[in-house]
Parts: structure tokens; sequence; C-alpha cells
């Protein structure tokens, strides 16, 4: 699968923002603070792991109407609720 640069920037947002964290751990900031960073963190992972189903979930439907191989969609809807549930 070929991954869009939007979504690796989107990484490497996150990647900033753990690194920040771990900054305001070690300065001792407050429980608090250090909680909501870690929760958008966790957001914005939740979002590119979306981004990465859905687009995942519309390659493998525009390639399976490409080749007329019909009666798999329901198999890979399935499979991308499933991943998107079990990544919470």
């Amino acid at each position: 699968m070929k991954y869009e640069e939007n979504v690796r920037n989107r990484l490497r947002r996150v990647e900033g923002q753990i690194g920040g964290v771990l900054r305001m751990m070690e300065g001792q900031q407050g429980c608090k603070e250090v909680v909501a960073q870690l929760s958008a963190a966790r957001n914005a992972v939740d979002r590119i792991i979306a981004l990465l189903v859905v687009a995942n979930l519309q390659q493998c439907l525009l390639d399976e109407f490409q080749n007329g191989e019909e009666g798999e969609s329901s198999q890979m809807l399935d499979e991308a609720v499933r991943l998107l549930i079990n990544s919470r």
C-alpha cells in the first residue's frame, strides 16, 4: 500500500507531540498537562488509523470493481470495521 505524504506528516507531528510529552515529564510538569498532551497524541493516532483503513478500503474496492471481482466487498468492509474497532 502506498502511504500518502499527508499521513506521514501527521505521524511526524505525533512523534513531535510524544517528544514534547517526554520533555514535559523531564521538566516535572503537572499530571493534568501531561495527560492532556497524551490524549491529544492518542486522538491524532486514532485519526491516522482511520485514514489508513479508509484509504485501504477504497483502494481494495476500486481494484475489485476494475477487475470485475465482485462479492468480496462485504468481507473487506467487515475487515475494515474490525480494524477500526480493534484500534481502540
